[in-house]
């Protein structure tokens, strides 16, 4: 069947039973028109919900009232389940690199959950203003040997936060993600001016921030682009095909795929496997093999048991 553009919205924010869904206006530049929304009782859409960041078509548009009805829910992308967001473009984890301290293993293990979900992942570090500029470039460098160019944010030099504005701008859907306290909320109220979002400050006693962010909702950063605002949250270890991690590491994918180095078994999982030829002296290597062992014990079942 196919959809008519002048039907086809944008679910933004969810309460209760009703739905905040973004419509272009296609007669007025592109600007949205935003309706309150439920889903037609009729409707089967098979078990599924409805999430933020999903695509539906509404009817029985009252533009006087600002009201409508779903009909239809498009085929999703991809779908978060924590926090609960359809149709992310792009993931922006987002770590502090003081108050709180950084902590590398957490680091490494948003950005691999993050990369499980395939879509383009970035590394945001903020409070940049409390290190030096030769800590700031310890950091760049190391992040780089992960594969990642950091984006480093400075409350005093706002040519950094003017680049990554204007790359949000580029994107479709992003979300920011990381823990409490790094600066998500703050970020997103310099993001969207006018929001002024209630931030807190770092817990002494637990040196982690305290969530103020309750519901996920969409903002708009252009006629084309949106924001995620989500709590604050510690992500899961991703339940992914053991053989699949490899693929989540660029040092192991480089190897593999830039420079073709190949091991005795094609299903090499480069721990303790006979005749493996990676090279194993990057700086995340503990981390892969740790994330392989809790997966053997978790998830993965040998065939032959």
């Amino acid at each position: 069947m196919k959809i008519s553009t002048k039907n086809l919205g944008l679910v933004t924010k969810q309460f209760n039973d009703f739905y905040l869904v973004d419509l272009k206006n296609q007669e007025n530049s592109g600007i949205s028109e935003r309706f309150l929304c439920k889903v037609r009782k009729s409707i089967n859409f098979k078990d599924q919900l409805i999430y933020v960041g999903d695509k539906v078509v509404i009817e029985n548009i009252d533009l006087k009232s600002k009201r409508a009805v779903i009909t239809s829910l498009i085929k999703r992308k991809n779908l978060l389940a924590r926090p609960s967001v359809a149709n992310i473009s792009n993931i922006y984890i987002t770590f502090s690199v003081d108050e709180p301290e950084l902590n590398l293993s957490q680091v490494n293990r948003f950005l691999i959950s993050a990369e499980a979900i395939g879509v383009e992942v970035s590394l945001v570090l903020t409070k940049c203003d409390l290190i030096s500029d030769k800590r700031r470039s310890f950091l760049l460098d190391k992040f780089g040997k992960w594969g990642y160019n950091a984006i480093t944010l400075n409350l005093y030099k706002s040519d950094y936060f003017k680049n990554l504005l204007a790359e949000l701008k580029q994107k479709e859907c992003s979300i920011f993600m990381g823990p409490s306290g790094v600066g998500k909320t703050t970020l997103l109220n310099m993001i969207i001016p006018g929001l002024q979002k209630n931030t807190a400050p770092v817990s002494q006693k637990i040196k982690r921030g305290k969530n103020t962010t309750r519901n996920v909702e969409l903002f708009a950063v252009s006629n084309q682009s949106y924001i995620v605002d989500t709590p604050g949250f510690n992500m899961q270890p991703p339940e992914v095909d053991i053989k699949l991690i490899p693929n989540l590491y660029s040092e192991i994918y480089k190897q593999v795929i830039d420079e073709g180095i190949k091991c005795k078994f094609r299903n090499c999982l480069h721990v303790n496997d006979k005749g493996c030829n990676l090279n194993k002296s990057f700086e995340r290597y503990s981390f892969y093999k740790e994330m392989i062992e809790y997966s053997k014990s978790h998830y993965y079942q040998n065939p032959e048991d």
